[in-house]
């Protein structure tokens, strides 16, 4: 990608354009870290970019905007431009081409207000974003207050670089991102889905939500979070202090690189002891908090547009995250089907995150029940034959189709689970046992 980005600079500036690498890669670049894609700018206006190159989308040329194809990558070539008269807290209602300098003080942090000529391995830095990037300073580029007017997605975006990057904030954006905090609610959900995604996904998660928490976003972005703040639990198995601190803990634990439905299973997998707390009997309860607690992640991720089965993922991961231990308590039949369930590693990975959330933390259950989980499936087959169709069981019973046949299927599969039953023969004989 990187090549292919710099031959569409050159491209650019064999037909007298200027272009440059802009925004987070020359951020990434300075900082040494390899840049997930390139953005170029230009003083090319669209409809020359058009003509230049063969593969083109106008995925927002009113902006000045135009995605090209090239080479089995896909670039935003975007004009110089400058922007005017936001009304809606995200796009402008004006936008004239311009250079580079009015270019890079439209944009919104100073770090990420750099360019970069990979021709001549020049910077062009009219922000001071080098000096930020030193100072590891996350700041507004020129008024705070209007560049997060300008877009209300900046104050969310501020704490995901901010925590990303291990900086710290301006103090006048910091005043600025407290003051606006309200504005977040002017933001899609699904804008607003993008970025607590990112930063569930980064080490840093939990200090970037405490951030949330300080800076008031919680109260709008998370507010069943934020209720957890204070709810105390029994000391015996939560040293650590409150919910909210158990869940920052546990969110804490996890490793980068995990399925984002975990990050967001941890996250609200103890959501719903706010509501269930009771301290009758001189012992802290939260009854009903599982079921409740999957109840209430179901409700945020369809705020914020999850598909459906994501939520049917972390919702079943939430309720059933009590009763991991219940499988020493099954017959071996139930542990199979247990065992055997799409999500159940999953189901196995919360509760690691869950303990590793306590203090102290002992996963000594967590790995007997791991063992066996891989003493169970090791010697079972991928896929246990069918041994009786419906058509045999309604032909032997003299039944009709319905409920019936379903649950003597069921109980046949069972018994399969539990080597009792291992043949056609065998399952014949269950059924016509069944006769009378």
């Amino acid at each position: 990608m990187k090549v292919s980005s710099i031959q569409i600079i050159n491209t650019l500036k064999s037909q007298g354009f200027n272009a440059l690498w802009a925004g987070g890669c020359v951020r990434d670049i300075l900082l040494g870290i390899k840049p997930k894609d390139y953005d170029i700018v230009t003083d090319a206006k669209p409809e020359q970019v058009e003509n230049i190159f063969d593969k083109t989308i106008p995925i927002g040329k009113q902006f000045g905007i135009i995605m090209v194809d090239f080479d089995g990558h896909h670039f935003e070539i975007a004009t110089f431009r400058k922007e005017s008269d936001y009304k809606d807290g995200r796009r402008p209602s004006s936008v004239e081409f311009t250079d580079d300098y009015e270019d890079a003080h439209r944009r919104d942090f100073t770090i990420n207000g750099m360019f970069y000529d990979p021709s001549t391995d020049q910077i062009i830095d009219h922000v001071n974003g080098q000096k930020d990037l030193e100072l590891k300073l996350v700041r507004f580029i020129g008024e705070p207050s209007q560049r997060i007017q300008e877009d209300n997605l900046r104050i969310l975006r501020a704490v995901r670089f901010k925590n990303t990057l291990d900086f710290q904030y301006c103090p006048a954006t910091y005043k600025a991102i407290k003051k606006h905090a309200s504005l977040i609610e002017n933001v899609s959900k699904e804008r607003i889905q993008t970025e607590l995604n990112k930063i569930l996904q980064d080490k840093n998660r939990a200090k970037a939500l405490d951030d949330l928490e300080d800076l008031g976003l919680l109260d709008y972005i998370l507010p069943e979070l934020k209720e957890c703040m204070g709810v105390a639990q029994p000391s015996d198995f939560h040293k650590e202090g409150d919910v909210y601190t158990h869940i920052l803990k546990a969110l804490e634990s996890m490793p980068e690189g995990l399925n984002l439905s975990m990050y967001w299973a941890v996250l609200m997998h103890d959501i719903g002891k706010p509501q269930t707390y009771t301290d009758h009997e001189n012992r802290i309860k939260f009854n009903g908090h599982a079921k409740l607690s999957s109840e209430i992640a179901e409700k945020v991720l369809k705020k914020y547009k999850f598909s459906n089965q994501f939520i049917k993922h972390v919702s079943f991961l939430v309720e059933k995250h009590m009763s991991i231990y219940q499988i020493f308590d099954m017959p071996k039949k139930t542990q199979i089907k247990w065992f055997r369930h799409i999500w159940y590693l999953d189901l196995l990975e919360l509760n690691k995150y869950d303990v590793l959330g306590t203090s102290p933390s002992d996963l000594s259950m967590y790995l007997k029940v791991l063992k066996l989980y891989h003493e169970t499936v090791k010697d079972l087959p991928a896929e246990y034959p069918k041994l009786i169709s419906g058509d045999q069981i309604m032909q032997i019973l003299n039944l009709k189709p319905g409920p019936k046949v379903a649950q003597i299927i069921e109980e046949i599969k069972d018994l399969q689970l539990e080597n009792k039953i291992t043949t056609e023969k065998q399952a014949i004989e269950y059924v016509e046992n069944l006769k009378g």
